[in-house]
């Protein structure tokens, strides 16, 4: 066997083993997957009426606004990304059929609610995750853990309360952290304090522990 073909045999094999069953069973999810966020989301400003699925043909979806496919051959999403699209609503649960899906970037936008504590189970090869710039609320879910691959997690400016979940120090591969401009409070998980600098805690005035200039209970 030549050294190139077994090269791209190597390439492709991750892929494979990512997203079990064939590949036309993972366009027909991903197609269900866009259906669903289009229909889950309002768009006051139409930017998603172009997401029209009359054209069946493998990789169509991949010339959708804020879509990018793993290559233009075939509907396999690997970044679904609506940056001050305007859309309002809560995360969809359509999600869960673009399992491939590396990159969600919803940031900026009119979103509510919660993040799903089963996001990471719907997504679980997430590299890049932002949600900031929204109107998301309640705790962060200590699931976000699950998202093991993330190297790069985006919340603030938004409503965000509670506990910092410790188990988000569990994310090795994490290189990127905002949680600035929530309401956030307690005690800072010591490493992920030791990790990021103090501009990815700023304005959550409840919080303490390194690196904000804050301490914990007694001096």
């Amino acid at each position: 066997m030549s050294p190139l073909l077994l090269l791209l045999l190597a390439l492709a094999l991750p892929l494979a083993l990512a997203t079990p069953g064939s590949a036309s069973g993972v366009q027909e999810d991903d197609v269900r997957c866009l259906r669903g966020v289009k229909s889950g989301l309002k768009d006051p400003d139409g930017r998603l009426s172009s997401w029209t699925f009359g054209n069946t043909s493998s990789g169509a979806v991949c010339d959708f606004p804020g879509i990018t496919c793993w290559n233009p051959q075939e509907s396999r999403v690997l970044g679904l990304s609506l940056a001050g699209f305007g859309v309002q609503g809560t995360v969809p649960s359509a999600l869960k059929y673009c399992r491939s899906t590396n990159i969600l970037d919803l940031s900026k936008n009119a979103l509510e609610g919660p993040i799903p504590p089963a996001l990471c189970d719907w997504l679980p090869y997430l590299v890049v995750l932002d949600l900031s710039g929204n109107r998301f609320s309640g705790p962060l879910p200590s699931e976000l853990a699950n998202c093991r691959y993330l190297n790069s997690l985006k919340l603030s400016h938004n409503n965000f309360s509670g506990q910092i979940p410790a188990s988000l120090s569990r994310l090795e591969r994490l290189k990127t952290l905002d949680l600035s401009e929530n309401r956030l409070d307690g005690q800072i998980p010591p490493q992920l304090g030791a990790t990021f600098p103090k501009e990815s805690f700023s304005g959550n005035p409840g919080l303490c522990g390194r690196p904000v200039s804050s301490y914990c209970g007694r001096d």
